[in-house]
């Protein structure tokens, strides 16, 4: 209501709004508990009615009192005179033709005066009818519950209020019996917000989407007495074999009554294991019981095995259970013990990923059976834990993770990095900065705003209880996080000191307490392996070197685009330090969102939704697509991550179980042995006998008789492959866990680069000059290269185009230092190449020679050309050798000599070719079938693989660099009819020692600059050829989007260099 003094006109009531008050978090909320659903329950997803307004008093209003709109009275407004339209819950409005979809990773998309929001706050009213079931007791005590909202709502039934809620990904429920009416239609109205003063905490790398994303219930429970909520606590003895099932429960029992709980073991025809019965008095409100187990099996990622709990409460006026509740059990224990995170008694190494909730169409409300296919595919692949970043996710994800088998980090609902920016900037803080100076400028300063600010306490503190009340009795679980990225103050210690009260069963978790005083570990993001390796030989030890605590990385890796790189170091660091208990890859999926512009289709990121300010691509860095398939990035943790790896010592072969806990009868395993030339021959396989290898032992595997008897002047390769024996609840008998490959001693020779000569030839080539053009021919082919420029411009075999084009004097083959860049260049090496002009060479030509063996009827052609950029004094002369045979092969030669003020490093070394389109099928002797790149090469397997052009392409949702082959021995690329070039050669300078020169390369249709331009898939245009890019050398791909850049031994060195290649026309 409004009074008027004078002129002036003020709101009868405060104008601090529930939205914006920290100490306002929930109102009438119940008491956060377990999570579990009784069977009276009613679920009320679906369509809804909804109505969208750009600020919340422009919204159909209704306050605690009663209806209202905006300053009118309760008794003039109705909720009729507003527009309403239907609405998909779960969802979120804003895929849903309502707002738009808003990326930021740090920043926060409106001003920073906390609690305030911008008045501009969208607010979508929800409005649906529902009946309550018939054959519900009229006893019961009816609850609503929202398990996500976000970010903040009101909640009215009937007109009348219930309550308020806060706190996005976590569970809201309150008691609305008195609010409804039996035998009657009822009506819920939801006013969601889509700011809120929680929204500073909520500012997780993600996108801002609001709504009702999560399930809605109408749940019923009996009123004459119950369970409200539990929690199951399995104790193990110091021997790790016999255990105490421990429960605690919180009872409603007006007139008293009985509690039963029967464990059962659900593989063995749910026999009864033990049972206990415990008399309730009606005063109780809190009651505990105890089921001695003798000798359980236990429960870990590796052993998922699960027994059920069922509780049931009997109240002293009936003879059947008024409620009953089931519960899976898994019998383990969680230590901080010498120092070490251990499970069982055992420690632990997690190859985990970062999990946020995404689908590509609905967001964060993510169907059941996309959370399930997520896991699936994470046990596919070798993953062993799951961070829950950066909020508790959908209450089922548990489920499913105790069934499946995976650890778990579960993590509170909090983030507030976005005040960095609010402090860095107006102090020009560079980013370049070292991480540690600027964590001491920005950080203390960035904590006073929430988590370091008494006010936000009870915020902070509501969160943690939230996470660890819904999710207590879960075996999956075994870490619980503060939080992410929020700085390091007060607040967290409190979270800390309840949940090490509350549940002393396991460890805490917080990267932000770099001092680990309120947590169990010490956490770091995305530190390079070397210095991964000084904390764990320096932090946290006492005088004598001992430590008390581990180091896990909550993140590393940083999976954007075409990466990442360097997981094998990572690894290798892992397994050589004890201390170093694993990490978590950031992380699992893009979270593109499937945008429709006209006919084109693609999965949007920051920016393409108008939305402003923004982070870009950043929302694009996952292991698996936007689609949730795998990228190359998941396939190499996989093979980097295989729990086992076999070592041979001379011709002894050794097997390294590096399971934590079983051994390795659950797998098989099988040999062959190929030899590799221009076929592959079998030449044995058959089945290995697995010796016993317990967790974290070594053991000789004894190979067949003759294995290192086999000779051939190719090369010959045996691989042994371990599959599971038996099906499993997250894949089928036959799924590979692990492979290994070795190439077996040999003679063998050495391809020789130069045609062979044909002696005895009658016939010579035939040379004509003109002004611009040097034209060779055979009896069946011609060459032509620019006189002008030094290029070869085409090749004809047989009238079939193999280089060049048949319009203009374009070059056909070019020597090169440039690629494409990639996600992980563009901080740091792009605008250092950038700098240098990499991108930009040119070429002068210097002298072109012609010289002809009359013996053996060849032609050289020796071209020196000066490659350098516009602007700058530097540049690489350059020799290049065309050596020409009768039969009208080509060897070709390149020495590259940088002078003036080069760049320390170029993204490549090679040569640029242009093929015509029609050549457009490959095979080649190398790994495959996937791209391959130094630091990210092991997931590839030796073999003569084929593929066309277009499928060699790695569809990056940020076109990029992709598709490298290495450690090429042959390459054919041909029409489908089979005419085309075979392809040998490689640089001599880093010869395999193995008498095998090798080489990189890669095809497509789309130029450096078309993918460097292309914002995505959809945006390429393809060049009419096929662009062949033969590479002596191609530089590691890295993580340095968010992380370590290309380790040395990886990066391409500016400096003298030699490589050839021998081209041999093939099918004509």
């Amino acid at each position: 209501m409004t009074t008027q003094a004078g002129s002036r006109v003020t709101l009868g009531a405060s104008q601090v709004t529930d939205y914006c008050d920290q100490n306002v978090f929930q109102k009438n909320r119940l008491p956060s508990r377990s999570y579990f659903l009784p069977e009276t329950s009613l679920l009320l997803n679906g369509l809804w009615k909804f109505n969208y307004a750009s600020s919340p008093l422009e919204a159909p209003y209704q306050t605690e009192s009663g209806k209202t709109n905006g300053n009118s009275t309760p008794e003039d407004s109705d909720l009729s005179d507003f527009s309403w339209t239907d609405i998909v819950v779960p969802g979120h409005w804003q895929l849903q033709g309502h707002g738009r979809p808003h990326y930021t990773n740090v920043i926060y998309p409106f001003p920073v005066c906390p609690p305030y929001v911008p008045t501009e706050n969208p607010t979508g009213t929800y409005r649906r009818n529902f009946h309550i079931p018939q054959n519900w007791d009229q006893e019961s005590q009816l609850r609503l519950r929202f398990d996500g909202v976000d970010s903040a709502f009101h909640v009215w039934v009937n007109g009348t209020f219930v309550g308020y809620s806060q706190g996005s990904r976590n569970p809201a429920e309150f008691d609305v019996t008195k609010n409804v009416t039996w035998e009657v239609l009822n009506e819920v109205v939801v006013k969601v917000y889509q700011w809120c003063d929680g929204s500073y905490i909520e500012d997780q790398d993600q996108w801002w989407l609001s709504g009702i994303f999560r399930d809605v219930h109408l749940l019923a429970f009996p009123a004459t007495g119950r369970i409200d909520d539990f929690f199951v606590q399995t104790l193990l003895d110091d021997k790790y074999e016999d255990a105490k099932l421990s429960v605690t429960l919180d009872i409603h029992k007006p007139e008293g009554g009985e509690l039963s709980l029967i464990l059962r073991d659900l593989s063995k025809n749910n026999d009864i294991v033990a049972s206990t019965k415990v008399l309730a008095q009606a005063q109780d409100t809190q009651l505990k019981a105890e089921l001695a187990v003798t000798a359980p099996r236990k429960w870990t990622a590796e052993t998922p095995y699960l027994y059920q709990l069922e509780l049931s409460f009997y109240s002293s006026t009936t003879s059947k259970p008024a409620q009953t509740i089931h519960q899976r059990v898994g019998f383990r224990s969680v230590e901080l013990k010498e120092g070490l995170l251990v499970v069982n008694g055992k420690p632990l190494l997690l190859r985990g990923v970062n999990r946020h909730e995404h689908h590509p169409h609905f967001g964060r409300a993510v169907p059941l059976s996309y959370i399930k296919k997520d896991l699936l595919l994470m046990k596919a692949h070798n993953i062993n834990a799951l961070r829950c970043a950066h909020y508790p996710s959908h209450p089922k994800l548990y489920d499913l993770c105790d069934e499946l088998g995976l650890w778990v980090m579960d993590e509170a609902d909090l983030e507030c990095h976005g005040f960095y920016d609010a402090v860095a900037r107006p102090l020009d803080i560079p980013e370049e900065m070292d991480y540690g100076e600027r964590k001491l400028l920005a950080f203390p300063q960035s904590a006073k705003f929430t988590s370091d600010n008494e006010t936000w306490r009870g915020a902070y503190l509501d969160r943690m209880i939230q996470l660890v009340q819904r999710d207590k009795n879960h075996a999956s679980i075994i870490i619980w996080s503060l939080g992410n990225e929020a700085f390091y103050g007060q607040n967290h210690k409190a979270m800390y000191e309840y949940a090490k009260a509350f549940d002393p069963g396991r460890l805490v978790h917080y990267e932000g307490d770099e001092n680990a005083i309120s947590t169990d570990m010490f956490s770091y993001m995305y530190p390079p392996v070397e210095k991964l390796v000084q904390f764990a030989e320096t932090v946290g030890l006492d005088g004598e070197g001992n430590y008390d605590k581990p180091i896990v990385l909550c993140e590393y890796a940083h999976a954007m685009g075409n990466g990442p790189g360097g997981l094998e170091e990572y690894q290798n660091a892992f397994r050589k330090y004890d201390r170093l208990q694993g990490g978590f890859i950031w992380e699992w999926a893009n979270h593109g969102l499937l945008k429709r512009e006209g006919d084109k289709e693609f999965y949007g990121y920051g920016g393409d939704f108008d939305d402003f300010p923004n982070d870009g691509t950043f929302v694009m860095d996952g292991l698996c697509f936007s689609n949730h398939t795998p990228t190359p990035g998941l396939t190499e943790f996989k093979k980097i991550t295989e729990p086992v790896r076999l070592t041979l010592q001379g011709t002894t072969l050794f097997v390294d179980n590096e399971y934590d806990f079983v051994d390795l009868k659950h797998l098989t395993a099988s040999y062959k042995i190929e030899n590799i030339g221009d076929s592959v021959v079998l030449l044995d396989s058959g089945e290995l006998s697995l010796p016993q290898v317990d967790a974290r032992q070594r053991a000789e595997l004894v190979l067949p008789k003759g294995i290192f008897s086999h000779t051939s002047m190719h090369e010959i390769f045996i691989t042994i492959s371990f599959r599971l024996r038996s099906s499993t609840s997250w894949s089928e008998a036959g799924h590979e866990i692990a492979w290994w490959q070795h190439k077996l001693p040999t003679p063998s020779a050495i391809s020789s680069l130069q045609p062979q000569p044909s002696l005895g030839s009658s016939h010579k080539l035939k040379i004509h000059n003109s002004n611009s053009t040097l034209s060779l021919s055979g009896s069946s082919w011609e060459l032509k290269f620019d006189r002008a420029r030094g290029f070869l411009t085409s090749w004809f075999s047989a009238g079939v185009l193999l280089l060049g084009s048949n319009v203009g004097n374009e070059a056909a083959l070019i020597p090169s230092v440039w690629r494409a860049p990639t996600d992980n260049d563009v901080p740091i090496s792009l605008p250092y190449w950038r700098r240098f002009g990499v991108d930009e060479i040119t070429s002068q030509l210097r002298s072109l020679d012609v010289a002809q063996d009359d013996e053996t009827g060849t032609v050289k052609i020796q071209t020196q050309t000066y490659l350098s950029p516009p602007i700058l004094a530097w540049g690489f002369n350059t020799e290049t050798t065309y050596t020409i045979s009768i039969k009208g092969t080509i060897s070709i030669n390149v020495k590259l000599q940088p002078v003036g003020s080069y760049p320390i490093t170029v993204p490549r070394i090679g040569l640029d070719i242009k093929l015509p389109r029609s050549l457009d099928e490959t095979s080649w002797f190398g790994p495959g079938p996937g791209e391959s790149y130094p630091d990210k090469r092991r997931s590839q397997k030796i073999g003569i693989w084929g593929k066309t052009v277009p499928q060699l392409q790695t569809s990056y949702e940020i076109p990029q660099e992709n598709g490298n082959r290495m450690d090429t021995r042959w390459l054919n690329i041909t029409q489908a009819a089979g005419a085309g070039l075979k392809i040998t050669g490689g640089i001599a300078t880093v010869d395999r020692g193995e008498g095998v020169t090798t080489f990189q390369w890669g095809a497509g249709r789309h130029t450096a600059k078309t993918l460097e331009k292309a914002k995505h898939p959809c945006d390429l245009v393809e060049e009419d050829a096929t662009l062949l890019k033969l590479n002596a050398e191609v530089a590691g791909v890295g993580s340095a989007a968010c992380g370590p850049g290309v380790a040395e031994e990886f990066e391409v060195r500016t400096r003298d260099v030699e490589f050839g290649f021998l081209l041999t026309p093939i099918g004509l």
